[in-house]
């Protein structure tokens, strides 16, 4: 499973131009989930969200999680995240999970971080054609395997 993560000071997510997910300050995550994923890459990962230190403290230091702050989280399914591209000009997808298999995989993450995270916990909608938006800030932007 992979994990995107970026510190915005607000993004949002569209299907057919009707938004369905929007944070304020906190951290957008476009998650690519693998074959073979499961409970504990949903642990790992939903550990690192609301855990990864990306948020900066009152010296200015990149010191404070997700959870100290309370920001939202948007959850962003984007299978095009788990693509093969080591060779050619175009890129592959056996390296994702196909759609039947990550879906229940990106649902229980989705409910893992709104059980343990008491802000907003916000997503778009699995398989769709979405629109993301975001302001990033920093720019801050990780990339987070499990």
């Amino acid at each position: 499973m992979l994990a995107l993560i970026q510190r915005v000071s607000r993004a949002s997510v569209e299907v057919d131009g009707q938004v369905v997910g929007e944070i304020g300050p906190g951290l957008l995550a476009l998650v690519g989930v693998q074959p073979g994923d499961g409970d504990a890459q949903v642990a790992r990962i939903s550990q690192k969200l609301l855990g990864y230190r990306v948020f900066v403290d009152e010296a200015g230091r990149m010191n404070r999680s997700l959870g100290d702050t309370g920001g939202g989280l948007l959850l962003v399914s984007q299978f095009t995240l788990a693509a093969d591209t080591d060779s050619g000009m175009r890129p592959g997808f056996s390296t994702a999970a196909p759609p039947a298999e990550a879906e229940p995989v990106f649902n229980r993450l989705l409910e893992s971080c709104r059980q343990r995270h008491a802000g907003r916990v916000e997503t778009g909608r699995f398989g769709a054609h979405m629109v993301v938006s975001l302001v990033n800030d920093g720019p801050v932007t990780f990339l987070l395997r499990a």
